[in-house]
This record gives structure tokens, C-alpha cells and sequence, in this order.
């Protein structure tokens, strides 16, 4: 999971894509990349770290254009290294520096027929490099001096015959513009927004509204499952679907834990899907245990704030802060390797003693992948005196790998791959386990949009929508993790 954001405007182009990709930290952490384009030339800058550490005030001054890219990266194989930094560039045909978000299913037999077919070198183990160079390739073959935006639809038309998998993308091409475009399921997120001043309008697509609304930016909508957009450097866009098969399924998860609660989805308040999800998971609890004896709820901070608070509402019990996080750790889940993610829970999380101690209390988290966090932090709360310690998880079980570009590829990694929640309850230690029902997460999220028919909840039920996941392919893609 990474974020990725494209700006065209009537002046510089880079203080703006660093403000986006602050906004869009959360979505990686690992590196940070921008590529600008003036007068025919491009100005890149990447590196791992956070923006703020990746990008100083001598490399802003050289950042110049006013159309560019930017990235921020969360390794989904586990590992990391400065060359997989985005964005990427290919100097033929015209220049193009691309960013993407996702990820391929089917990358090791586009990388062959990339170097056997098209004769092109791939230079790392990343398929954001192998996405750049199949439409580098398909503009390749229209051979027009100048493309049109028809030429560049039809090479994202054959690249989504070529690619599988889930993947949104931004692409820089020297001289005429920006493109967008999102996979043929919508798996992963990308929207559109426009800003317009008296110097004219600036367009930006991105993976959150929420990085529209910052730079005071109007969201015009979502791009659409197998739909690109081409803006050009004079400002003026169009849209074409450019699949036949574009059927939406968005990744439920970026409702659960990766999107900022501030932004809008598929028509969807992120917010209000996890305050939905909070008052279904009570209902839960109502039914199945109409005599508990929960006095606090508690949330684990911060992205089950908003479903903890409706929580405690629906129940009728307290709602208290009963765990201090360091702002200065980040996001655990998208840090890469196990022990690192163990390390920094510790420093992350310092119980606040006198709102756990003698009470029975309920702590609520998004979701419950490896494990690691929940038994941690029923561990703190019983060290800090609680009596008793229920355990609730805003989303189902997660029992099987994501191929989509998240990562928990294994499933030997997820705690509910091969046991049953009270198994699961017993591993992390606490009183009483709750998962939220599959169904209630679904009508959660289609509550304020009942068009969206179709999710990818691959990671809670095993159906992969793109529908060339099997059990071979996992075997072969957990061996590639444990060799990387």
C-alpha cells in the first residue's frame, strides 16, 4: 500500500506535492519520492525516510514545473531497499516517471516477456518498474512524435490486458502532461479534484480526498474501475473507460484501517463506515452477550477511535483514553519486518494506569492480522491493573494473504489463518474476543453508498477478484517473502 499523487498547475508544482504527500504519510513510511517536468526536462528526487526527512530545502529549490508526481512507499514484500523508491523513469518513449500504488499478480511473466518480447531491462524487484515499462512500451508502438490523448488511452487500454492485480497510478510524460489511471476493479483508490484561482485551474489526482481538501483542492469524483484520465500541461482533462471488464470491488480494508478518517471513498465517509462499524460490533455484542459486564471501552489509538466511540455509545458505557501514543512512531502495521513492528509497539503505546486499574475493560482495535499489538496491549492493560480485558476487532477474522498491495502474504503470519476465534482468544490472552461479522462489515460501508456492490474481502473470506489467485500462487509468493 503506498500513496501516490499527480498535480498540474499554473505555477510550481512541488511545494504542493510535498504538502500532498505529508497528507498521504500514513500510506507509507518506508520512502518518498516527487518528479517534476519544465521545459523538457525532469527534476527527481527520492530516497528512503519520511518527506520531511527526504526532501530538504536544496532539493525543493531544484524541484521546478508545474506538472509533477509523487510517492510514498510501503514495501509489500517485506523488504526495502533506496533503489525501489519512487517514482520510476524511462527516458523512451518521451520521458515518463511514473508512481504507483498496489500491486501486480502476475509481475514475474510480465518481467519475461518485458526482456524475452519487448526487449526491455527491468532493473529491480519492484512491479511498479515493470508497470512503467508495459506503457512505456505500448506508447512505443504507436510511434507518433506527438501522442494525442487517444493514443494514450489506447495504451492503457493494453496495458489493463496485460496487468493483473490491483494497482492506481500517476504518470509524468515529458512535455504533454499528467495520466491517471485506477485497475479494472478499483481495487485500489484514486480520486480527482480541481482548484481554480484567477491564474486558472489546477487539477490533482490522488489516493485520498484528503489530500485535496488540504490544499484546497474540490474533489470532482473517483476515478472510475479501469478508467484513465490525461490532463495536459495547459490544463484541460479527459476521461475514458478503458476496459471492458471494469467491474467495481474495492479493497474493504482501506475502510478499516489505511484511509485517513477525513477522507471520502467511493462515495464513502471513511469516517462514518467506522462509526458504523462500531455501532454493528455492539449490536454484536448485545446479542451474543446481553449480561457482559464491560465498565470502559477503550480505544486503541487511533484508528478505531471513531468505531470505539459509537461502541461505548450503543453499549450505554464509558468512553475513555486509557493509552498515550507517541506521535513521533509510526504506523506499526505498514513497518516492514516483524521485529521492527514488535520493537516499535512498545514504544508506541504507554498505558494511562488510572483508567484501567480494577475495571473491566473493553479495548477495541480496527483489526487483529498477526496478533502482535493485540497481545501486547492486553499484556500493558493487565500490568496497569485492569480486572478484566475484552478484546473487540472492527473487522473479521484476516485468515487469508492479500495480493493486492498489503502486506501479509503468509498466511503462516495471521493469527486466524488456522484457528478459531476462542483459539485466537487464548493466544492473545484475553477474557473475551469479539470480531465484527463480515456482513456487518460490508453494510457498514454500503450504508451511505448502495451502489457499491462489490468489495475485494480477500483477506476475510479467500476470494480474490481478480480471479487468478491459487493455491500454487500463494505457495510460490510466500517462498519469494521468506527468501526476501
Amino acid at each position: 500500500m503506498c500513496g501516490i499523487v499527480g498535480i498540474v498547475s499554473q505555477t510550481d508544482v512541488s511545494q504542493d506535492i510535498y504538502n500532498a504527500l505529508l497528507v498521504l504519510q500514513h500510506r507509507g513510511q518506508d520512502a518518498a519520492g516527487m518528479a517534476t517536468c519544465r521545459n523538457g526536462k525532469f527534476r527527481l528526487r527520492k530516497a528512503r525516510g519520511l518527506v520531511r526527512d527526504v526532501f530538504q530545502a536544496r532539493h525543493m529549490e531544484q524541484m521546478s514545473g508545474n506538472v509533477g508526481i509523487g510517492h510514498v512507499r510501503y514495501p509489500t514484500a517485506g523488504s526495502s531497499s533506496a533503489a525501489e523508491a519512487q517514482p520510476f523513469y524511462v527516458n523512451s518513449p518521451y520521458g515518463i516517471a511514473l508512481a504507483h500504488n498496489g500491486n501486480l499478480t502476475n509481475s514475474e511473466m510480465l518481467k519475461r516477456e518485458l526482456f524475452e518480447t519487448d526487449l526491455r531491462h527491468i532493473n529491480t524487484d519492484s512491479d511498479s518498474e515493470v508497470v512503467l515499462n508495459v506503457l512505456a512500451n505500448e506508447l512505443q508502438k504507436i510511434a507518433r512524435r506527438r501522442p494525442e490523448p487517444g493514443d494514450v488511452f489506447a495504451a492503457v487500454q493494453a496495458l489493463h490486458r496485460r496487468c493483473r492485480g490491483g494497482y492506481a497510478v500517476v504518470a509524468l510524460i515529458n512535455g504533454y502532461g499528467l495520466l491517471g489511471f485506477r485497475d479494472p476493479h478499483g481495487i485500489r483508490p484514486a480520486v480527482l479534484g480541481e482548484r481554480r484561482s484567477s491564474a486558472g485551474a489546477d487539477y490533482m489526482i490522488a489516493s485520498e480526498s484528503a489530500a485535496l481538501d488540504v490544499l484546497g483542492f474540490t474533489l470532482i469524483r473517483d476515478l472510475a474501475p479501469g478508467e484513465a484520465i490525461f490532463v495536459d500541461a495547459a490544463g484541460s482533462w479527459k476521461a475514458q473507460a478503458c476496459s471492458d471488464s471494469a467491474r467495481m470491488a474495492p479493497c474493504i480494508f482501506e475502510y478499516v484501517y489505511f484511509a485517513r478518517p477525513d477522507s471520502i471513498m467511493n462515495g464513502v465517509s471513511i469516517y462514518r463506515a467506522r462509526s458504523r462499524m462500531g455501532d454493528r460490533l455492539a449490536r454484536k455484542i448485545l446479542r451474543e452477550r446481553p449480561d457482559h459486564d464491560i465498565e470502559v471501552v477503550i480505544p486503541i489509538p487511533d484508528t478505531s477511535r471513531t468505531s470505539a466511540l459509537q461502541l461505548a455509545s450503543r453499549l450505554g458505557v464509558d468512553y475513555h483514553e486509557g493509552f498515550m501514543k507517541n506521535r513521533f512512531v509510526g504506523r506499526t502495521f505498514i513497518m516492514s519486518g516483524q521485529t521492527t513492528r514488535e520493537t516499535a509497539v512498545k514504544m508506541k503505546l504507554n498505558p494511562i494506569s488510572m483508567e484501567l486499574r480494577g475495571k473491566n475493560v473493553l479495548l477495541v482495535d480496527d483489526s487483529i492480522v498477526r496478533g502482535t499489538t493485540a497481545r501486547q496491549i492486553i499484556r500493558m492493560a493487565r500490568r496497569a491493573g485492569a480486572r478484566r480485558v475484552y478484546f473487540a476487532s472492527a473487522a473479521p477474522p484476516v485468515r487469508y494473504p492479500n495480493v493486492y498491495g498489503i502486506d501479509m502474504p503468509s498466511s503462516k503470519e495471521l493469527i486466524a489463518s488456522s484457528r478459531s476465534e476462542r483459539e485466537v482468544e487464548a493466544i492473545v490472552g484475553a477474557d473475551g474476543l469479539i470480531y465484527q461479522s463480515l456482513e456487518d462489515l460490508i453494510a457498514s460501508v454500503t450504508a451511505e453508498n448502495p451502489a457499491l456492490t462489490g468489495f475485494d474481502c480477500s483477506m476475510f473470506d479467500g476470494k480474490y477478484v481478480t480471479g487468478d489467485i491459487d493455491p500454487p500462487y500463494l505457495v510460490r509468493l510466500e517462498a519469494a517473502r521468506q527468501n526476501s
